[in-house]
């Protein structure tokens, strides 16, 4: 395989290459070995490794309570939860075919009051 490009990353759930542009506002994506790293920075006293697990339990555990059908809130930062999409019946964009869509099961989260407070502040005030 060869190396990715600047600014590539692996994405977690397809085994592809993808390119990664830094967001308008001066923002940019954070992959979970950058947020364990970041972590560790912040909290010296601390090996890498053992806040490596920490950030992989509690993303277990909300992994797991999601499977389970429980709804996950972090206050001030949001909710997870599951949505439920009935069974339909689609159309193949290309042939116009009707399709039959299988029931499924979403994941959603829902900003928190205190984060959307955060994001929606304005240099000035």
């Amino acid at each position: 395989m060869p190396a990715p490009a600047l600014g590539a990353r692996l994405d977690a759930c397809r085994p592809v290459w993808h390119r990664t542009f830094p967001k308008a506002a001066g923002g940019f994506e954070m992959t979970k070995s950058e947020l364990v790293q970041k972590l560790a920075e912040a909290n010296p006293h601390l090996y890498q490794r053992d806040v490596e697990v920490i950030v992989n339990a509690i993303f277990d555990e909300i992994a797991a309570a999601l499977s389970r059908g429980d709804r996950v809130e972090l206050r001030g930062f949001g909710a997870f939860s599951v949505k439920r999409r009935d069974a339909r019946v689609g159309r193949n964009p290309r042939t116009g075919d009707s399709v039959s869509v299988s029931e499924k099961h979403i994941p959603f989260f829902k900003t928190g009051k205190q984060l959307r407070d955060r994001l929606n502040q304005h240099p000035g005030r």
